[in-house]
C-alpha cells in the first residue's frame, strides 16, 4: 500500500502539506480533491520522486510500476502508434531483443514476450488509440502533425497502455469529448491496480471513485466513498460552522425557490425532467459548496427579444462538403439546449453557425436585429492579452461596451467573483493556467450582456468548484444557452432539450444525457469496421469447418445458459434499485424542509445526510451491478444472433 507518513512539503513560501498522513490500499480508486494550489499535482510529483520533501514520508512498494500522463507532448516525426507503444517500457525493451535470434538469453526474452502478450501489444495500442478517438488513418501519422490537444490524448494512450500496478492521472478528460471520456470512463472501472485521479468532472469522479482524498488546511483526509459521497460528509462537517451554516441555509433556499419554479413549468419530455432531477441533487449539494472562491451572477440582458433565431431546412459545412444537413433549429429566451453526437460529427460546426462564424451553404437563418451573442470557444482564450491583467481586459471592455461608466470598485466586484481579486486581479495574464484563462474569458463574454450563450466545451481546465458556480450562474440567466460539453453534470443540469448531431443530421434526441452512452454504443456497432478492425477480426474468424461449427454450437450453448443467471441478476439489482430509490426519495423530501436547517434540528440533519449517503452508496452499487449484468447481457445475445 501507499503510505504518508507526516508529510511536510513547501513551494516556495508557501506551506502545502503540514504534517499530513493517510494510507491507500491496493486496488482503491481515490479521487484527489481539493482547491487550486492546494498541493494535488505537487503529491503526484512526490509519488513520482521529482519533489523532494521537508519531512516525513513517503512509502511506495518498490515492486510497483507506475504510470502518469507525460506533460511534454510528442512532437517529431515517429508515428503516433510508436509513442504509445513506449508506454509498455518493458514490452519496448524486449521487442528490441527478440530481433537477435542469435542472442544467447533469446528463449528467455522469447518466452517472457508471449507471457506479456508481447505479440498483441500494437493491437492494443491501436484499440487504445481508438478509444480515444484517433481514425485508423491517424495510426501510423507523424506525432508532430496532431494538435496539442491530440497530442495530449497521445500521452494519455501512452499511459494506458504501461501494465501499471499505479495509475496516476492529472486532469485526464480536459482535451477529451464526451465518447472519449465515456470510453476511458469504461477502461477505468476494469483496471485492477490503484488508481488516483485529480479530475474535475464530478459524473466522472462519482463512476470511478471508491475513496476521495481531499487537501484542505495543509492536511490530506481520505474518505470512503465517491465524490458525491464526500460532498454529504462536507455539508454536515461544514453545517458544525456558525457562518457556514447560516451561508448554507441562503443557498439552499436559493436553490430551492429555483427548483420549484422550474418545476412548474417543465414539460413531461424526457430530458426536462432529467434536469429537475440534476437540480433537485444540486440543492442538495449546495451546502457543500459554500466556502468556494466563486460566486457569480451572469448580468441580465440589456434585450430579450423572442425568437432570437431560426434556422430552417439549414445545411453547413466546408467548401462543397456538407457536414451537418436539415437543420431545424429556434431558440427563445430561457431556452437550454445541450449538443451531444460523436467525436467529428459537427457539434462544433453547428455551434459556429449559430455564432456566425460559418455561413450557410443552404436554407435559412433568421436572427433578431437585437440578438447579442456571447460565444464561448478555446480560441477565445488565445485571443486575451497576454501582457494586460485582468483588471486592464475589464476596463477596456467596459470602455467598448459601457461607455467606461463602471467604477474601479465595480470592476473589481465583478471580476473578483471569477476568482480574481487582490494581487491577481492586477497581474498579467501571460503566467495564468489554463483554468484562470477559461475563467477570465468566460468573465469577459458574461460582462456583454449576452441573450444567448454559446458554450463550446466551457468546462475545460475549470476546476470543481468553478464549474459547480458556473452550473449555478446559468439557472438564474434570463437568456439562452447552447451547450457542448463533456461534463454530463454541466448538460444536465442546463439542458432542457438534447439536439444529436449525427450522421450528417441534427435532429431531437428523445433521450436524457444518462441515455447517450447506450444510444453512442449501439450506433457504434452499426458503425463502418475501420481497417485495422477489419484485418483483425478476419484473422479471428473460424474456418467454415464441420468441427468449427460443432465448437460454435458448443459455445452458443453455453452462452444461452449464462444468459439465465444474467437475467435473474438485472430482474434482483431492479427490485433493489426501486427499493433503495423509494427510500432515497423520503429523505430527500424531509431534507427539503427548510425547518430542518435550525440550530435545533442539527443532529436531525445530520442524521438524514448520514441516511442519505449510505442509501446513495447501496445504490451506486445495484445501478454498477445492474449496469455490468445488463452489458454483459447484451454481448451475449449479440454473440448468440451474430452466430445463429
Amino acid at each position: 500500500m501507499i503510505q504518508f507518513e507526516n508529510l511536510s512539503i513547501r513551494r516556495g513560501e508557501n506551506m502545502l502539506f503540514d504534517g499530513a498522513s493517510c494510507q491507500i490500499h491496493p486496488g482503491q480508486k481515490v479521487g484527489l480533491t481539493g482547491a487550486n494550489g492546494c498541493g494535488k499535482s505537487s503529491l503526484f510529483a512526490v509519488l513520482r520522486n521529482e519533489l523532494v520533501i521537508d519531512k516525513g514520508d513517503v512509502k511506495v512498494p518498490r515492486d510497483w510500476v507506475m504510470a502518469h500522463v507525460a506533460q511534454e507532448a510528442p512532437a517529431n516525426e515517429r508515428p503516433a502508434i510508436e509513442h504509445v507503444l513506449d508506454g509498455d517500457a518493458e514490452w519496448r525493451e524486449l521487442d528490441e531483443k527478440i530481433q537477435n535470434p542469435d542472442h544467447p538469453r533469446y528463449l528467455k526474452y522469447q518466452s517472457r514476450y508471449e507471457e506479456i502478450e508481447g505479440y498483441s501489444a500494437r493491437s492494443r495500442a491501436a484499440q487504445l488509440m481508438d478509444g480515444l478517438g484517433f481514425k485508423s488513418s491517424d495510426i501510423e501519422k507523424p506525432a508532430q502533425e496532431f494538435s496539442g490537444g491530440w497530442r495530449v490524448r497521445l500521452n494519455v494512450a501512452k499511459a494506458l497502455m504501461c501494465r501499471s500496478d499505479l495509475l496516476l492521472l492529472d486532469e485526464p478528460t480536459n482535451h477529451l469529448d464526451l465518447d472519449a471520456v465515456l470510453w476511458l470512463e469504461r477502461w477505468l472501472k476494469h483496471y485492477t491496480g490503484t488508481l488516483i485521479l485529480i479530475a474535475h468532472d464530478r459524473d466522472f469522479l462519482d463512476q470511478l471513485t471508491t475513496h476521495t482524498l481531499h487537501i484542505e488546511h495543509q492536511k490530506a483526509q481520505l474518505y470512503k466513498g465517491n465524490y458525491s459521497a464526500f460532498e454529504r460528509i462536507r455539508s454536515e462537517q461544514l453545517a458544525n460552522l456558525k457562518s457556514q451554516f447560516d451561508k448554507q441555509q441562503r443557498e439552499v433556499a436559493h436553490m430551492q425557490d429555483f427548483v420549484r419554479r422550474f418545476r412548474a413549468k417543465a414539460t413531461k419530455a424526457t430530458q426536462a425532467q432529467s434536469r429537475l432531477k440534476a437540480l433537485e441533487k444540486m440543492e442538495l449539494i449546495a451546502p457543500a459548496h459554500v466556502d468556494s472562491p466563486f460566486t457569480f451572477n451572469i448580468p441580465s440582458p440589456e434585450k430579450n427579444p423572442s425568437p432570437l433565431l431560426s434556422l430552417h431546412s439549414a445545411a453547413v459545412g466546408y467548401g462543397d462538403t456538407n457536414i451537418v444537413e436539415d437543420i431545424e433549429f429556434a431558440m427563445t429566451p430561457g431556452d437550454r439546449v445541450g449538443l451531444i453526437g460523436p467525436n467529428g460529427a459537427g457539434k462544433s460546426t453547428v455551434i459556429k453557425l449559430l455564432a456566425g462564424e460559418l455561413k450557410l451553404t443552404s436554407g435559412n437563418y433568421h436572427s433578431s436585429k437585437e440578438i447579442n451573442i456571447g460565444y464561448f470557444a478555446q480560441h477565445q482564450i488565445e485571443q486575451l492579452q497576454m501582457d494586460h491583467s485582468p483588471m486592464e481586459h475589464m476596463q477596456i471592455l467596459d470602455k467598448e461596451c459601457n461607455n467606461g461608466k463602471a467604477t474601479e470598485n465595480q470592476l473589481r466586484s465583478y471580476i473578483g467573483s471569477f476568482g480574481f481579486s487582490g494581487n491577481k486581479a492586477t497581474s498579467k495574464v501571460a503566467p495564468f493556467s489554463g483554468g484562470e484563462k477559461s475563467r477570465l474569458a468566460l468573465a469577459l463574454i458574461c460582462y456583454q450582456r449576452p441573450n444567448i450563450l454559446l458554450l463550446d466545451e466551457p468546462t475545460n481546465h475549470l476546476d470543481l468548484e468553478m464549474r459547480q458556480a458556473l452550473a449555478v450562474a446559468l439557472q438564474d440567466y434570463e437568456g439562452a444557452v447552447v451547450l457542448v460539453s463533456h461534463d454530463r453534470h454541466l448538460l444536465k443540469v442546463n439542458s432542457d432539450k438534447l439536439i444529436l448531431v449525427a450522421n450528417g443530421r441534427a435532429t431531437e434526441f428523445k433521450g436524457s444525457v444518462d441515455d447517450y452512452p447506450k444510444w453512442l454504443a449501439e450506433h457504434n456497432k452499426g458503425a463502418v469496421v475501420s481497417d485495422f478492425d477489419a484485418d483483425k477480426r478476419a484473422d479471428q474468424a473460424p474456418q467454415n469447418t464441420a468441427s468449427a461449427k460443432k465448437e460454435q454450437k458448443r459455445i452458443d450453448a453455453e452462452r444461452r445458459k449464462q444468459l439465465q443467471p444474467l437475467t435473474s441478476k438485472i430482474k434482483r439489482a431492479e427490485r433493489v434499485m426501486e427499493k433503495l430509490g423509494a427510500e432515497r426519495v423520503t429523505i430527500e423530501t424531509q431534507l427539503g424542509d427548510t425547518k430542518l436547517y435550525t440550530d435545533d434540528n442539527k443532529d436531525r440533519l445530520k442524521q438524514l445526510l448520514s441516511d442519505q449517503a449510505y442509501l446513495q452508496k447501496e445504490l451506486d452499487q445495484a445501478e454498477a451491478d445492474w449496469l455490468d449484468a445488463t452489458e454483459a447481457h447484451e454481448e451475449l445475445s449479440e454473440s448468440l444472433k451474430a452466430s445463429a
